[in-house]
């Protein structure tokens, strides 16, 4: 992961994003594009501090065996036990259903690699979790990879459902979960979170993913990616995460 940036070499990338979104004027490009994932990442950062405080965090992976991918979210997006948001606050409203953990304690950066059973302790509770996929670009989609990195990887907001009941006996892959648009079901899977078993993104956030911004804290939210792939919805509809274990949550925006 990346330090902070030493040069101003991608501060006009910096500065379009956040003015993107103070004024919702979509932009074409970046002024001066990533060439790789730590110039990304370094833009994801540099974005963050300007924000503000980091609350919770975005992390997911391609596969079950690749390295993880991560973006911080800040307070104006995160938003819990909410059944309504207003769809004015979103250019595309992308509906993903996900799993999100909260923890209770600080996992500061240090030196030894925190344990998976240590980082399991820092948990306080597991909840249903919607995150809105959103973007700063005039399309979604219409950039390169790395451009939608240093773009908040497409976060639009993230809402946390009610914590679940004895979360540890929880078992991910084993989760069935639907999404339901309208009263139409539009996924219906288990297992189908491209990146497995999500402890494992939990220790990469407390080992890697979250080092560059001071790592996680208590009360940090981390949502470990979605089960339904990204559902484009119209404003108005409302959405219905369906899970085998974890009951259901709702989401409307309009």
């Amino acid at each position: 992961m990346p330090d902070e940036m030493n040069n101003a070499a991608f501060s006009d990338s910096v500065d379009a994003l956040i003015q993107a979104r103070k004024n919702r004027d979509w932009l074409s490009a970046l002024p001066t594009r990533p060439t790789s994932e730590a110039e990304a990442y370094a833009i994801q950062d540099a974005v963050a501090r300007r924000l503000g405080p980091v609350v919770a965090w975005k992390v997911g992976a391609r596969t079950p065996d690749t390295e993880p991918f991560r973006a911080p979210i800040h307070a104006d997006t995160l938003f819990f036990d909410t059944t309504t948001l207003p769809a004015a606050d979103y250019q595309v409203i992308g509906m993903e259903a996900e799993i999100a953990y909260k923890f209770a304690k600080d996992l500061p950066p240090r030196a030894e690699p925190y344990s998976r059973e240590e980082v399991l302790d820092a948990v306080e509770s597991v909840h249903p979790a919607f995150e809105i996929v959103d973007t700063r670009f005039a399309g979604f989609g219409s950039q390169d990879g790395l451009s939608h990195m240093a773009d908040q990887f497409n976060h639009g907001a993230l809402v946390v459902g009610p914590a679940i009941a004895d979360w540890r006996s929880l078992e991910p892959l084993k989760e069935r979960v639907a999404l339901v648009v309208d009263g139409e079901t539009k996924a219906d899977t288990v297992a189908g979170n491209s990146a497995g078993e999500p402890v494992r993104l939990l220790v990469w956030m407390a080992n890697t993913g979250a080092v560059s911004l001071g790592g996680l804290k208590a009360g940090d939210v981390v949502t470990t990616g979605s089960h339904v792939g990204t559902v484009m919805v119209p404003a108005g509809s409302t959405s219905v995460a369906v899970y085998g274990t974890m009951g259901t949550y709702e989401l409307t925006v309009k």
